[in-house]
């Protein structure tokens, strides 16, 4: 552009003193055509560098995303490498086998647990109603006891009365001795009734020992199930979710990219070491720019980016964010001194995220890919033309491919 401005500037300039000769070429005139392009030209130069600025190290960026196995075993499949895939496709899988056989083998103990869950609950119940029932006769053993007791009270008074008034000689033998008759036949009553409440208590306490050995076996409850149960439940659950990761999915949109996995290859559960990568088509836009070229820059601001992989394309862009960070303003947590070097880092630059356009979001954006872009600010809008006529002559070149071999 600045070719094109003195192109232009040097054809008025041959016009004004040589064609039509309306101004004397001398000293002071050759002085002031000369003067004037380079100050205009370093002002403009300025001017464009505050309020267009330009970057010449554009990045395009994609997220990552290392696909690691969740369980171990054999490949069976593997996605083609670098063919773009849907969200929710296959991108490996590893033989289910074994996997299966676990959950079939679970899913029939958790039926015999239940089963033996049942047996042990209608067990319980019994028992229940054992203890209820061992109980009440207590009671009623206990009852016997009482009456008996009272009967035996009575016939031991009715004894001694007779045997009063035998003595006195106002009595009879005959009843003194069914009175001490009634007093035997009383304490051997009472004698019964103590038995049967003591063999009422050990059928009560052998009851409650049989619950109690019962709940022992099925267990404490956990979740509004027997804690058996639901052990083995989880343990299904598991099952079925690491069967389930016999899959591996594609997370996003994207692409598999060097793809070393091959059907045969054993995978492990190893978080440092990844089955295969795979590149989201989700991108970002980062423009890199120098500390002091971003003050007037805005969130919000139009922006245009010139990538090499497009040659011929302006892609229309607006100023996401700023991101007033970057590596040189990091402390390492060390308790040793800062090493400050024998002179000075070079100022690092601020990255700047630039939001693509939505009617460009069709277009594809290679991971990695290069370029040139340039920020409008609110401000020096008459200028702004010149930036643009630069980078429309950047996307031209693009299409040159400058090598001699």
């Amino acid at each position: 552009m600045e070719v094109l401005l003195l192109a232009i500037y040097s054809f008025f300039v041959w016009l004004i003193f040589f064609k039509f000769k309306w101004l004397p070429w001398n000293t002071a005139s050759m002085v002031i055509v000369v003067t004037i392009p380079v100050v205009g030209l370093t002002a403009l130069i300025l001017a464009l560098n505050v309020f267009a600025p330009s970057s010449h190290d554009v990045r395009v960026i994609k997220y990552v995303a290392n696909i690691s196995s969740q369980v171990r075993g054999r490949v069976i499949e593997v996605a083609d490498g670098n063919k773009p895939l849907r969200k929710g496709d296959v991108l490996y899988r590893v033989d289910p086998t074994p996997y299966q056989l676990q959950v079939n083998a679970l899913e029939a103990q958790l039926a015999n647990t239940v089963g033996s869950s049942r047996e042990l609950e209608e067990q319980l119940a019994g028992s229940v109603a054992q203890v209820s029932s061992s109980r009440s006769a207590i009671d009623q053993a206990a009852a016997r006891v009482a009456q008996a007791g009272a009967e035996l009270e009575l016939a031991t008074r009715r004894a001694a009365q007779n045997r009063e008034l035998v003595a006195k000689g106002a009595g009879n033998r005959f009843d003194l001795e069914q009175a001490e008759t009634n007093l035997r036949n009383a304490q051997s009553a009472l004698d019964s009734a103590r038995s049967a409440e003591a063999q009422a208590r050990s059928a009560w306490g052998q009851a409650l020992a049989g619950e109690r050995q019962i709940r022992q076996r099925m267990g404490a409850k956990s979740g509004g199930e027997w804690a058996q149960i639901a052990q083995t439940r989880a343990q299904l659950e598991q099952a079925k979710w690491e069967l389930a990761q016999t899959v591996a999915y594609a997370p996003a949109n994207g692409t598999p990219v060097n793809v070393q996995l091959r059907p045969g290859a054993m995978v492990a559960v190893l978080a440092n070491t990844p089955s295969l990568s795979f590149v989201e088509d989700e991108f970002t836009v980062v423009a890199l720019y120098d500390q002091n070229e971003l003050t007037q820059v805005k969130p919000g601001d139009e922006a245009e980016i010139v990538l090499e992989t497009l040659p011929g394309e302006i892609i229309k862009a607006k100023v996401d964010s700023i991101i007033w960070a970057q590596g040189q303003g990091q402390s390492v947590n060390s308790v040793a001194l800062p090493q400050t070097g024998a002179a000075g880092p070079p100022p690092a630059r601020f990255p700047v995220k630039l939001t693509v356009d939505p009617k460009f979001r069709d277009v594809f954006f290679a991971a990695g890919a290069r370029g040139n872009a340039a920020i409008y600010t609110e401000s020096g809008e008459m200028i702004h033309i010149i930036r643009k006529v630069i980078l429309r002559i950047n996307t031209k070149i693009n299409y040159l491919i400058l090598k001699l071999h």
